[in-house]
């Protein structure tokens, strides 16, 4: 008997098999590709309520992304959060004395490289998340432009609100539009009145939690629904 191995390699390989396991057709295995990219923009499997049926959504997919611009105090403690979820952490500066092993222990991949480098190597796509940190515009307005033209499920930025008003209206008259602009969450974070740069941290990473799960992010006492629940078809877009 002969035997054939094909070795995987480094592609990432991503799935979604989608099956009935309440209502109508128990044990169906369904074709919607709208679904399967609602899936694998949430990137774990989860249960979906689709009318009057319930589907599970087994997901086969690479850990989710964070991608980092700036290596700067925030940038280490949002990767050492992150890993404690089992993500993948890559951070980015053109500034080669800041993005060193050294400053950076828990980035998985360290890219020296400016804004328009770093995307092009990275490759974001709907499990990645893109924080920008370094409050200058020369790294800022790039990063996030271009990060607008990925598939990435979080884009945001820090930096007071006048600023963000500031550099929103930089971007409009460079021919960004408004909805592109939306995706952009400035500032950063879930307002739990973070100050220092592990605060920061929990604070950003908190929000990008919600917005992968579709959630608002607000205090669980004060919510009417399931605590764990189950995704609604909305979830689609």
């Amino acid at each position: 008997m002969d035997v054939f191995i094909e070795p995987l390699g480094s592609t990432p390989k991503r799935g979604v098999v989608l099956t009935v396991i309440a209502g109508e057709g128990v044990g169906e295995k369904l074709d919607d590709p709208e679904l399967v990219q609602a899936a694998l923009r949430r990137g774990r499997s989860h249960v979906i309520a689709a009318g009057d049926r319930t589907v599970f959504a087994d997901v086969f997919a690479d850990p989710p992304r964070l991608l980092v611009y700036g290596a700067v105090d925030t940038a280490e403690s949002l990767c050492a959060a992150a890993k404690l979820l089992g993500w993948r952490t890559i951070v980015a500066d053109a500034r080669p004395r800041f993005a060193t092993e050294a400053r950076m222990p828990s980035a998985d991949e360290l890219l020296v490289a400016w804004p328009e480098e770093a995307l092009a190597q990275v490759g974001p796509d709907a499990a990645t998340a893109i924080v920008v940190l370094t409050h200058d515009d020369k790294f800022d307005l790039p990063l996030v432009r271009g990060a607008l033209a990925t598939d990435a499920f979080y884009i945001g930025w820090i930096g007071s609100r006048r600023n963000q008003e500031r550099r929103r209206g930089l971007l409009l008259e460079d021919g960004v539009g408004e909805a592109e602009l939306d995706r952009v969450s400035g500032p950063a974070g879930l307002d739990v009145g973070a100050d220092s740069p592990a605060e920061t941290a929990v604070s950003i990473l908190g929000e990008i939690l919600a917005v992968r799960a579709a959630r608002e992010g607000g205090r669980l006492r004060e919510g009417a629904g399931r605590i764990h629940a189950v995704a609604a078809l909305a979830d689609r877009k």
